[in-house]
């Protein structure tokens, strides 16, 4: 239950860098790494008047993964039947194994009955 509520509450990222068709690179919780050829050169001229064409064929995918911010659970006002609640599985749960000290024979204070013949003996019955 708790791996439950972690893995609900908790959010991430994936990012991955792609070049043409091809994975380049991916990343969890941080930013993947460019493979250098995602630099976009248009619009610039160099000194000869030539224009750079654009050379854009990388993309990036982010996959994003919100957890819940709404579990926040106020302590400081219990219903009552929270109360009875919490107030009757302490008590069982502290009180389960209660030590008894003394050890309790009902037959201690009666003998046994008198052996006046042994009568497996007699009758030759005797337990393999």
């Amino acid at each position: 239950m708790a791996l439950l509520v972690l893995f609900s509450t908790m959010s991430f990222r994936v990012d991955m860098h792609y070049c043409g068709d091809h994975l380049v690179d991916f990343s969890f919780f941080d930013g993947a790494a460019t493979c250098g050829m995602d630099a976009s050169m248009s619009e610039q001229s160099d000194g000869h008047g030539m224009v750079a064409m654009d050379m854009d064929c990388c993309s990036d995918v982010q996959i994003v993964l919100d957890g819940q911010d709404h579990l926040k659970i106020s302590f400081d006002q219990f219903s009552f039947e929270q109360q009875v609640f919490i107030t009757s599985f302490a008590y069982t749960y502290f009180y389960r194994f209660e030590d008894v000290d003394k050890n309790i024979v009902p037959f201690k204070a009666y003998s046994p009955p008198p052996l006046i013949r042994d009568v497996q003996v007699l009758d030759q019955t005797f337990l393999i």
